[in-house]
């Protein structure tokens, strides 16, 4: 059986989960998400705990049955605390702004970026360690913006300029090494 599967998901104070066949909405202080599953996993709520199990041992269903469970526990999670991505920007020049909701990045075009969050999405901007943090309830989607905005400037490997995620290590490669040798 799945490792991750098998542990029941707790529902912290709060959080409200109907569960309708497939069909799981969850609702809590930060929001509300609702999402349906594929066939082969059953969904059912057990003293105060979410409990997933799987139809069969076929490699689809074992597959299918740790991914339900980990995305019911991601989106209480969400609606319960929500969830963070860092990112930061360096290079010369390089700095983000807030302007109203938008963010608004200068990464080295002509022009600044105007970058306007989705909804359920919100910026929040340091500018003085020029880091960008985005937050939401709904995890899949704080990835998917936090990638956006990394991939307007993302780091190139020979100075190290651009948009990364906090802590993300940047493979650095050398200049020239043949600088200054001439013909032979």
């Amino acid at each position: 059986m799945s490792r991750v599967g098998r542990l029941p998901v707790t529902v912290p104070s709060g959080v409200q989960i109907d569960i309708n066949g497939l069909y799981v909405r969850v609702k809590g202080p930060k929001g509300t998400m609702e999402r349906t599953f594929a066939p082969g996993v059953a969904i059912q709520m057990e003293d105060g705990t979410v409990v997933v199990t799987r139809e069969t041992d076929m490699p689809t269903h074992r597959a299918l049955h740790g991914t339900a469970r980990a995305l019911i526990n991601n989106m209480v999670a969400g609606v319960s605390t929500g969830f963070t991505k860092t990112l930061e920007i360096d290079g010369v020049g390089y700095r983000p702004e807030m302007s109203g909701k938008n963010l608004m990045l200068y990464v080295g075009f002509s022009h600044p970026v105007t970058f306007p969050p989705p909804d359920g999405i919100s910026f929040e901007v340091d500018t003085k360690t020029r880091q960008i943090k985005v937050t939401g309830f709904d995890k899949e989607q704080v990835g998917q913006v936090a990638a956006n905005i990394r991939g307007i400037r993302p780091p190139e490997p020979y100075h190290g300029k651009g948009i990364r995620y906090a802590g993300e290590k940047i493979r650095r490669k050398a200049g020239k090494s043949g600088k200054g040798k001439g013909k032979k």
